[in-house]
């Protein structure tokens, strides 16, 4: 058996030393800063940091949209030896209450907008301050100090990002500097990023592929182009504005993508392509390869619990488009079938991640983490703790590998993982209905829609009406239910509880009739 890969880490806030001191790395509305502008950006954010919050290993959350602050938080946040969680910007307050209180956050910093929907004293925990962005930025501007690099330990936790998780509320998924740099290092390898590369960051800050957009595309000494888009074509438009050379997106964007007229001279910019959060379609890889001929499809599969696990030699799409390539660098994927061992040929198995690219668990929850995180097969080169997926695969003879299906509950819809029990509570909590199942439907746009199946509670006379607007108050747009299906029973199955099989198959056939 081979033995131990080697490869080098260094803290995660290093990355801002990759570039040439005069060549632009990040492009934002209103300016654009070199590599050294950066440099003294992270440097003066981290010294204000770390005198607002002067305890090694406190949470630091943002709330915004992409801009400076949420752009140079990943690195200034470690430099300070801060832990850095991000929030979706499209949550609402009781998903973001409950991420500032299951991380203990000591200090939020985001938009007015969005501060000012938090209720003082129900939604903020009493030890995590609150602070504007413009304030905060403002204030980190003016600030006289300066913070060096940081002596900050490979294993020293980095970041904690939330995910849901098929059940339950969402869960913390604890990065190291180690987790954040290899995955920066191995992405910017297999893709070919070069200092002359400029990344369009369309994808959430707050999720693994999108932070890594950043990350990677610096580790490389290239330029970040963040933007928040409100339709697809203000992507075309940043694409020829701006001179982007990768896009990264999820299945559903792509579709909206394909369906642009892109001139050729704008098509021909791009050289790579990236997907996750998603497979993509036979149909759809024909589109993006149509459209865009000269640029290089990146598919790839991965989950945060190990950021990331295979992607899809370009060369090899036009031949194997269903398939989700082999390993990435710093990662061995193993494939395990029920007996607990490695899987033969074309044999269904699990999917097990290991390496160093495996987080540290989910943050303060030790029984969830042993479901997930177990030791990794006896056959791993790497040894030490696996991400053991939940997901099915197969390996082909030529070594690739192909999604079978999931384990889990898990709704999936345009890139988001959407915890099922999330949409039931927010329906529940209204008191319009009694029980409530949410279920994921195959859809061509969004690769599953929600859909939520409820019963009206015995004294709601106006729960039809009223339980849609109660859950756009209380969910983000993308938890939204596409239909709500009313039924007088739920089924049941021997153990008393709400049959989902039994629902999915019903919707299923409806759908089809």
């Amino acid at each position: 058996m081979p033995g131990r890969p080697e490869y080098t880490i260094l803290p995660l806030d290093y990355l801002v030393l990759r570039g040439a001191d005069a060549d632009e790395a990040l492009v934002l509305r209103k300016e654009t800063l070199t590599w050294k502008d950066l440099r003294t950006r992270v440097s003066r954010l981290a010294a204000w940091l770390a005198r607002e919050v002067p305890e090694k290993g406190a949470r630091v959350a943002t709330w915004a949209a992409k801009g400076e602050m949420t752009c140079v938080m990943p690195l200034a946040a470690a430099r300070a030896g801060l832990v850095h969680v991000p929030i979706n910007p499209l949550l609402k307050h009781a998903q973001v209450a409950h991420i500032l209180g299951d991380s203990g956050a000591a200090l939020l910093l985001g938009t007015p907008a969005r501060l000012a929907t938090l209720e003082a004293v129900r939604d903020v925990p009493r030890e995590c301050r609150v602070v504007a962005e413009d304030v905060a930025m403002t204030a980190a501007a003016a600030f006289e100090g300066h913070l060096g690099a940081s002596t900050a330990d490979p294993n020293d936790l980095a970041a904690i990002l939330y995910t849901s998780g098929s059940t339950g509320r969402p869960k913390g998924v604890m990065l190291s500097h180690a987790n954040l740099w290899l995955g920066a290092e191995s992405v910017a390898d297999y893709l070919g990023l070069a200092s002359d590369d400029r990344t369009l960051a369309a994808l959430p800050l707050s999720f693994d592929y999108g932070q890594n957009q950043l990350l990677s595309t610096w580790y490389a000494g290239g330029c970040v182009v963040p933007i928040d888009y409100l339709v697809p074509r203000d992507l075309l438009k940043a694409v020829e504005r701006h001179g982007i050379t990768t896009l990264a997106a999820v299945p559903p964007l792509w579709v909206q993508v394909t369906e642009l007229d892109w001139p050729p001279e704008v098509a021909g910019r791009l050289r790579r392509l990236t997907n996750s959060g998603g497979a993509l379609t036979v149909d759809l890889v024909r589109k993006l390869r149509s459209t865009f001929p000269s640029a290089r499809l990146f598919p790839m599969y991965g989950l945060t619990e190990a950021f990331r696990s295979t992607y899809l030699d370009p060369a090899l799409v036009d031949v194997h488009p269903t398939s989700m390539g082999k390993a990435i660098p710093h990662a061995e994927v193993l494939v395990i079938n029920d007996m607990g061992r490695i899987a033969e040929d074309d044999e269904e198995g699990e999917l097990v991640h290991c390496g160093p690219l495996v987080a540290q668990g989910y943050w303060q929850d030790p029984e969830r983490t042993a479901e997930r995180y177990r030791p990794a097969p006896a056959a791993s080169r790497y040894g030490g703790t696996a991400v053991w997926s939940g997901d099915r695969v197969r390996r082909a003879r030529d070594g690739l590998l192909y999604f079978v299906g999931r384990r889990d509950a898990m709704i999936k819809s345009a890139g988001n993982r959407i915890s099922p029990q999330e949409i039931e509570e927010a329906a529940l909590a209204t008191g319009l209905v009694a029980e409530a199942v949410a279920l994921g439907v195959p859809d061509d746009r969004l690769g599953q829609a929600v859909h939520l199946v409820v019963r009206a509670a015995a004294d709601a006379s106006d729960a039809v009406s009223e339980l849609p607007r109660k859950l756009m108050q209380d969910l983000p747009n993308f938890m939204q239910p596409k239909i709500i299906h009313w039924r007088e029973r739920l089924p049941t199955g021997p153990n008393g509880k709400l049959d989902r099989v039994v629902l999915a198959a019903e919707l299923d056939g409806g759908l089809k009739a």
